[in-house]
């Protein structure tokens, strides 16, 4: 959801500023301006010293422009902390069979699924991260390789070991998994 919010959001920003920026731009390199155009042609400013002084006597004029930079600063903020928050999953929903469930830390979850993976032949380092829902977790696995691995068979362990055996523990139906996979840089190998 906030992905989606995210590329919305820059996108309508990113969009108003093409249609200005180029408006501007097409006006300033002397095209004509329509007659709604906020400037009237290449020599004119956008604001006019009596534009920006007009509203400065009337009371209610400061207060509406601090409020709305308020608002704005208030919705950046609360957009940059939705962006930098780090959506881990806490806790995981273990059915147990008597219909009340448990509950399973999310970091344990991510510890087993880390530790099976990195001792795979093959894979240097593995971190694992969850997301989703309690109820429908997610996990996030990245995994350095070793120069003599192959990434289609390491790929194939990884799922069918690691993350099965951490969905098989945890009981749940699915534990949908995106694997990004990197190889180590060495040096090249003497060949004889």
């Amino acid at each position: 959801m906030l992905r989606t919010v995210n590329r919305v959001l820059l996108g309508l920003v990113g969009l108003v500023l093409l249609v200005l920026g180029g408006a501007v731009l097409a006006v300033g390199l002397g095209l004509e301006p329509p007659s709604w155009w906020i400037h009237d042609g290449r020599h004119d400013v956008l604001l006019s010293q009596a534009e920006r002084t007009r509203w400065r006597d009337e009371g209610w004029w400061w207060p509406t422009v601090i409020a709305v930079l308020a608002l704005l600063v208030l919705l950046a903020l609360w957009w940059l902390t939705a962006v930098l928050r780090r959506h881990r999953l806490t806790e995981v929903l273990v059915d147990t069979g008597d219909g009340e469930g448990a509950l399973l830390r999310g970091r344990a979850l991510e510890g087993v699924l880390t530790t099976e993976a990195a001792r795979l032949d093959g894979v240097e380092r593995a971190h694992a991260h969850l997301t989703g829902r309690r109820g429908a977790p997610e996990a996030r696995l990245r995994a350095r390789l070793q120069p003599h691995a192959h990434p289609a068979d390491t790929l194939h362990r990884l799922t069918t070991e690691a993350v099965a055996h951490a969905r098989d523990s945890a009981g749940l139906a699915a534990l949908p998994a995106e694997v990004r996979l990197r190889g180590v840089k060495h040096r090249a190998e003497r060949v004889s």
